[in-house]
Order: C-alpha cells, then sequence, then structure tokens
C-alpha cells in the first residue's frame, strides 16, 4: 500500500479531525482503507504458513473501525488517526467478545509501526482464568517466556500495560511466578520505525514478527476454559 499517503492523509486528518474534513477527503479515505484490508488479506496468508488457525480469517473484520466511540470520553474528535487490525481465528479483535489471543498492528500518523500478539485486558473470568494456568502450567509458562524468538523480538511480557500491586486474591504471594500473576495482559508487543518508501516489506515485516510471538499465542490458546483450582 501506500504507507506515505496514508501517514500523510492521518497527519492531515489529525489537524482536521471532524466530519465535514472526513467526508469532503473520503475518496482518500476509500482508497487507503481498500489497500490497507489488501494489506491484512496478504498478511493472512503469509501468517497461515506458520498458524493455520487464522487461515479463514476474514480480513475486512480484522480492520478496526476508524471511527471513535466518544459516548464517554472527553476527547470528542470522531477519527482515529491510525489504522489498526486484530487477527484471531474467529473473527473477533476485542477482548470484551471473547477474542482470545490476537496479533494486532496499527500505523500511526507520525510514521510508527506497531505490532504484537497475546491478550490486552482480556475480562475478569479469562483473566483469573490465564493466572490458573499460569500456575498449573508453571513449567509449560517458564518455557514459553525463554522462546529465543520471543524473547529476541519482544523481550519479556509487557509489565507496563497494568499490574496490581499484590498478588491477585487466592493466588499465592510466595509463587515464584508471582510478578506475572500481578499482570492484566499477557501481551508483548515493540514500535518501530515506518518503512514508508519500502511498503513492500511491510507485510514479511509483520508476519516474521507475529511469527516469533506464537509461542505467546500457542500457550494462551492452551488456557481451559474450566480450570481445576484444587
Amino acid at each position: 500500500m501506500h504507507l506515505r499517503d496514508l501517514t500523510q492523509y492521518l497527519n492531515e486528518l489529525s489537524e482536521n479531525n471532524n466530519r465535514p474534513w472526513f467526508l469532503w477527503n473520503k475518496p482518500r479515505y476509500d482508497i487507503l482503507r481498500t489497500e490497507f484490508v489488501e494489506t491484512v488479506t496478504e498478511l493472512i496468508r503469509e501468517m497461515a504458513k506458520f498458524d493455520k488457525a487464522i487461515a479463514a480469517c476474514d480480513p475486512k473484520k480484522a480492520v478496526f473501525r476508524f471511527q471513535r466511540d466518544t459516548r464517554f470520553a472527553k476527547d470528542k474528535t470522531p477519527y482515529k488517526t491510525h489504522f489498526a487490525a486484530g487477527i484471531a481465528p474467529n473473527n473477533k479483535r476485542k477482548p470484551s467478545d471473547g477474542a482470545g489471543p490476537t496479533y494486532y498492528f496499527h500505523i500511526e500518523r507520525n510514521g510508527k509501526l506497531l505490532f504484537g500478539a497475546g491478550e490486552y485486558i482480556p475480562p475478569a473470568a479469562r483473566l483469573k482464568a490465564i493466572r490458573q494456568h499460569v500456575v498449573n502450567d508453571a513449567p509449560g509458562f517458564a518455557k514459553m517466556l525463554k522462546n529465543k524468538h520471543l524473547r529476541a523480538t519482544y523481550g519479556d511480557l509487557r509489565h507496563d500495560e497494568g499490574k496490581l500491586q499484590r498478588p491477585p486474591k487466592g493466588f499465592d504471594p510466595e509463587h515464584p511466578l508471582v510478578d506475572y500473576l500481578k499482570l492484566k495482559s499477557f501481551f508483548v508487543w515493540i514500535e518501530v520505525d515506518l518503512a514508508v518508501n519500502e511498503p513492500d516489506k511491510l507485510v514479511p515485516q509483520l508476519a516474521s514478527g507475529f511469527k516469533d510471538a506464537f509461542a505467546l499465542v500457542t500457550w494462551l490458546r492452551g488456557v481451559p476454559e474450566n480450570i481445576d483450582e484444587s
């Protein structure tokens, strides 16, 4: 896709974030969104080579809405200033919809590319299940954390995306993995400069990055829905 055109459009939108400007420039948006969907389509095809579970993912459903939900927000600007997509086997993208582990990326107006995978702030019941699985499958969880591809690209799980001050209720405060039990998200991500002059590198870069996160995605898919806490 035309990455320079996309970042230019997003920059202009950030300075004119209103409905009249958006409607006046809608032909530009329509072209860019079509290109973005095509990019996601190609990306899913590449990712299916290592993760067959997402092969049937609908690229149109993977792309997030461009309109912001302003019902309870102080910021009433109507449009986002990034293009984003979430790829999961069930065509769901949000934790509240039961998406489970998801591959996510977005392109920002400032020329940054953010991508990662895992579960970002899952619902309470799901989070409890993940924490219990850490306890029940401590060796498997520790092995996943040491995966050389995961660590080389992302390092550790993100500890800055919400963390309890104390261990969650019902979990052993002396557990060797207690720092992970405090997490509110089980997610990895990095932010890099977008190669706007080399658009052909975008899909291979994302596919490679997501493949490096596959160990985390696989472990999270193994979290039982009904866990025996005994």
